[in-house]
Formats: structure tokens, C-alpha cells, sequence
């Protein structure tokens, strides 16, 4: 997986939190990555007073490099970082020196093996998996255990070709090029999703282990099967839309229509990932405990799922109901304590909505902790691809020095980050340890998904100032936030 794609993304304009609030956030929230970047009016002294071009001067870039190769320092960082990799050539020994895999508050049983999404977009589907697995492997006394990813891919694929085209008949009357239809076409079927998604795909399908619908060759490699979808859907669009308008009741008229292109992409995604098991019918699951002792379980994939919210499986893993846990987030451009949510994103119709409950980085942190120290793992969201090296697996803003390298300073908050396109959520991993200092987090351990060849065979650790600038969810049990956040809830979304 590369860590500058997104498996978060639905679309180019859905895959971010919803808009600000209140510019209070953003003003007060200022936080430079590299502190002492000047001002518009000392930046002013410093310059030599020209008349404004706004074009640019040979004669001027000329006179830059003559003063930029005068400089010794210049010089050096041209003949090192042309020829080779500048964030590795600017990564910061003193960092990867403290950055190390030592926590001193960890869950028991943080789940095996190491998963690998492969060239795919799935890394929701595998951080959720990869926090369900610890409930059954404590369940059912289990060394390793990795339920299948590719079951829920199928059924997210299909769910949300379904409200693509429930979306075009609900705007079927907007112009062609407006910006919601433009948005909808953009990416009708994105490998990325939220939590919210998830919670529906378990509650409709249930799960089932990989070993019983493993990955087929287009579940780890994604691209075409994608295309090939979103192309279908892009023509379906446009043939609802043009039948819609001849009708004076779409939906109750084109019934039939809709029905035929469900059952073409239902056709495509059987072909390319394989029968998925049915819902409803028992499966034959066969495996070895901790002791190596053989077991044989009949089970649907519906009562599979539902062992997670079994008094045993609540019992194992100290009280906590997974089916339960909600979406903490930190977008300083809104208000927190508001309850926020991103409009027609979502994947599977008349179920539950995509929602996040917004909260200052203490809050979140406090439950994560909490969570932690009651042995349980975290679902979280972060921008990966910022300040983080896939293969030492480190994530700290102080890693790579560009000032040092190119003389420029990077100085944007969280929020300016957000507003400018500059970050998003684009990948899902899963807490399991943190290290506590003096009653504050310093580092946190990441168990990824993208096979035990990344990071530190397969595990990253997290800066705590990485956490603030580059995390947006976590997923959380209720009992781990105050009634305040619980009540949250409760409110009617801001969208």
C-alpha cells in the first residue's frame, strides 16, 4: 500500500471532516511544525523593496541561483539531495534514536499476525478487523487469528454501488455539472470508509475467518476491479438520471432498471473476488487453540459477529461491547462537543449514518489511554504520509528537517491544514501501547497493515506531538469518556 493513497477516501471533496465552525478554534489553535517563522512584516524588512511582476523574470531566477550556489551549505544540499532520497538524506539520527519500541502501559494480547492490505485501499476494513480479532482470539483461547477482510470488501463493494445510485435518483434533478453531482460521480465506489461503515457491513453480514474467503488476486490488487465499477456505475448514472426525468415517480418506475445494475456489478465483483458465504448459513471454521488442541464450529457469519457482544466475549475483554464503540474526532475548525457529520457519506442505505463526536486532543488522548490500560486496542485515522518513514515505521514531526535541506520553513496549524487540502484523514491503524511520562503520553505503538516488511516488522510508533498534528479519530468504548462527550450523542449533526 502506498502510504500517500488514501484508504479513507470516497471522493475527492468527501473524504475530509465536515467545514468549520468558528475561526476561534483556528486562531486560538495555531501551531507551527517549525517554530519562528516570520511575520508578513519582518519578511517585508528583510527583502529589498521591488516593484510587483506577476510573471516570472529569467533575469531574476538567473540572479537566485547565483546567490543561492554562492552558499557553501547550497552547494552541499544540491549535490546530496538530487542525487538521492531527501527525506532520507534529512531524516534526524536524534529522533529515530528516541522514537524507540518501548511503552510501559500495553495490552496483553495485541493480536497475530501482521496484516498486509497489499495495493489495495482497505485500510479500514484491516484496522477494524484487526481490533474485532483480539475479542475472538481471547474468545476462543486462540495464538493467531485474522478474520477475512475481503468478505466485508465484497459486501461494501455492493452496498455502496447501492447508495451511489440512490444518490443519483435523489438528484436527479440537479445539473449534470453542479457540484454535488460532480462530487457523487467523482469516486462512486472508493476503497476507503469510515467506522460508521464498518459497524453496518458487520450488523447486515456478519464476519467470517479469512481462512474461509481469503483474498482473491483483485481483493490485493484493487485497481481494476475499482475502474471497472466505477466506470459501470458512471454510465447507470447516466441512464437513471435521463429515465428519471421522463418519470413522474423515478423510483416507483424504475425498479426494474435499478435491479439490472445491481445485478451487473454483483456479477463483476463475483467474478473478480470469488462467493462470498452467505449470511444466514452456517460455515464449517476448523482450527487449533493456544494448546493446539483441534475444534470444529458451525456458525453463520451473522452469529459469528454477534459472539462480539456475547456476555462471554464482553467478559474477555473487561466490559467493553465492541459493537458499541463510536468515533471521537479532532477538527479544530468546528466547535467541540458537536456532534459532526459528512453528507451522503456512507455505504449502506437506511442504516446508520457516518457521525463523529468532535473533541479537543486531551479528551481523545485521556480515552485512549483509559482504554489502553483496560487491555483493549484502538481503531485511530491519521495522515500517514506526513513526517513518517514507512521503513523505520517512525511518525514524529521532528524526523525530517527541511528547513535544513531547502532553507524553507513549514508553519501551517492543524486547522489551516485541513482548510487547505494539505491534510486528511488517508490512512486506519491500530493503537495497542503508549508510553507515560509524569502522567503524559510520550509515544504510542501502531500495529499497520502493511505486512511485517514495513516499519518494525510490521509495527510503527507514534510521537505524541505526531499524534496532535497528524491524528483525527479514534474509536472509542463510551465508558472511557465523560457524560458530557457521551451526550454529545444525542445532538442533531452539524453537516
Amino acid at each position: 500500500m502506498d502510504p500517500s493513497s488514501s484508504c479513507f477516501n470516497q471522493s475527492a471533496a468527501r473524504d475530509n471532516l465536515p467545514l468549520r465552525e468558528s475561526r476561534k478554534d483556528l486562531e486560538n489553535g495555531y501551531v507551527y511544525i517549525n517554530a519562528g517563522k516570520p511575520t508578513l512584516k519582518e519578511h517585508a524588512m528583510e527583502q529589498e523593496a521591488r516593484p510587483y511582476s506577476s510573471t516570472v523574470s529569467i533575469g531574476t531566477t538567473e540572479q537566485w541561483e547565483r546567490e543561492l550556489l554562492e552558499d557553501p551549505k547550497n552547494r552541499l544540499a544540491l549535490s546530496a539531495l538530487s542525487s538521492h532520497d531527501p527525506e532520507a538524506i534529512l531524516t534526524q539520527r536524534s529522533t529515530v534514536i528516541a522514537d524507540t519500541q518501548n511503552f510501559n502501559t500495553k495490552i496483553a494480547l495485541e493480536g497475530a499476525p501482521i496484516t498486509n492490505q497489499k495495493s489495495s485501499g482497505r485500510c479500514w476494513l484491516f484496522a477494524a478487523t484487526n481490533v474485532f480479532r483480539v475479542a475472538i482470539m481471547r474468545t476462543y483461547n486462540l495464538k493467531e487469528f485474522e478474520l477475512s477482510q475481503a468478505y466485508l470488501f465484497f459486501w461494501d463493494k455492493l452496498e455502496k454501488a447501492n447508495y451511489f445510485l440512490e444518490n443519483i435518483l435523489d438528484t436527479w434533478d440537479e445539473d449534470l455539472d453542479a457540484r454535488l453531482t460532480q462530487t457523487l460521480l467523482a469516486d462512486p465506489v472508493s476503497d476507503g470508509g469510515q467506522w460508521d461503515m464498518i459497524a453496518n457491513l458487520v450488523e447486515k453480514y456478519g464476519l467470517v475467518p479469512q481462512s474461509l474467503y481469503p483474498d482473491s488476486f483483485n481483493a490485493m490488487n484493487s485497481r481494476v476491479l475499482a475502474s471497472l465499477i466505477t466506470t459501470k456505475l458512471r454510465e447507470n448514472a447516466v441512464e437513471l438520471r435521463h429515465l428519471a426525468s421522463q418519470s413522474p415517480d423515478p423510483r416507483a418506475s424504475l425498479g426494474s432498471v435499478k435491479e439490472k445494475m445491481m445485478q451487473d456489478i454483483h456479477r463483476i465483483l463475483v467474478i473478480m473476488l470469488g462467493p462470498p458465504p452467505n449470511p444466514k448459513e452456517k460455515v464449517t471454521w476448523e482450527y487449533y487453540d493456544k494448546e493446539e488442541k483441534f475444534h470444529e464450529l458451525k456458525i453463520s457469519p451473522l452469529d459469528f459477529a454477534a459472539e462480539l457482544h456475547s456476555n462471554d466475549s464482553i467478559k474477555a475483554n473487561g466490559g467493553t461491547n465492541i459493537h458499541q464503540l463510536f468515533s471521537l474526532v479532532n477538527d479544530p475548525r468546528n466547535l467541540y462537543k458537536r456532534l459532526l457529520r459528512v453528507d451522503r457519506l456512507g455505504n449502506v442505505t437506511g442504516m446508520r449514518k457516518t457521525t463523529y463526536v468532535n473533541v479537543d486532543m486531551t479528551t481523545m488522548k485521556n480515552a485512549c489511554i483509559a482504554m489502553l490500560r483496560h487491555d483493549l486496542p484502538i481503531f485511530f485515522g491519521c495522515d500517514v504520509g506526513k513526517y513518517s518513514s514507512r521503513s523505520s515505521g517512525i511518525m514524529d514531526p521532528n524526523l525530517i528537517d527541511y528547513e535544513l535541506g531547502f532553507n524553507v520553513r513549514l508553519g501551517l496549524s492543524k486547522a489551516q491544514r485541513l482548510e487547505a487540502k494539505e491534510s486528511a484523514m488517508t490512512h486506519a491503524m491500530v493503537l495497542t501501547a503508549v508510553h507515560v511520562v509524569d502522567d503524559k503520553p510520550v509515544r504510542w505503538r501502531v500495529q499497520n497493515s502493511w505486512g511485517d516488511g514495513a516499519g518494525s516488522k510490521g509495527w510503527f510508533v507514534m510521537s505524541d506531538r505526531w499524534m496532535d498534528e497528524f491524528v483525527y479519530q479514534t474509536v472509542v468504548d463510551p465508558q472511557f469518556v465523560s457524560q458530557e462527550v457521551r451526550d454529545v450523542l444525542k445532538q442533531e449533526p452539524k453537516m
